[in-house]
């Protein structure tokens, strides 16, 4: 006869390891502040470097015009106010990477708790099985 209960559990065990399995293992290979720690500054990097592409484009397009009549307090004025989008922007980016990385890590550890307790029932239930079969 078949037992409802641990058909239920090995088709919610294989659709998480269709789902989830693999990304999650890797996640939560990871302690939680190693995992948003290195996302973070690899997202950051990636913001630096759109930056910057965006800075240049910016001068080459208007680069000519910027150029002329220029003074060192308005070359100052535009170091500042490059710097001070830059320095927001990465404080931004920071603070929503890092949070959205340690909301990722839980609920992947989370997923993975509820898929090995799933497996450690299933186990149960085969030993259970065995036993009345003796």
């Amino acid at each position: 006869m078949i037992d409802k209960r641990k058909v239920r559990l090995m088709t919610r065990a294989s659709i998480y390891e269709k789902k989830y399995g693999e990304e999650d293992i890797k996640i939560t290979g990871y302690y939680q502040k190693d995992y948003s720690s290195i996302n973070t500054w690899i997202t950051l990097i990636w913001v630096t470097a759109g930056y910057l592409l965006l800075a240049l484009l910016l001068v080459l397009a208007v680069g000519v015009d910027l150029v002329e009549g220029i003074t060192i307090a308005r070359l100052l004025l535009i170091a500042a106010a490059v710097l001070v989008s830059y320095l927001s922007l990465l404080i931004i980016y920071g603070i929503g990477a890092g949070s959205f990385y340690r909301k990722k890590h839980i609920r992947a550890k989370q997923r993975m708790k509820k898929y090995m307790r799933d497996l450690s029932r299933l186990e149960k239930m085969g030993q259970k099985k065995e036993i009345h079969r003796l």
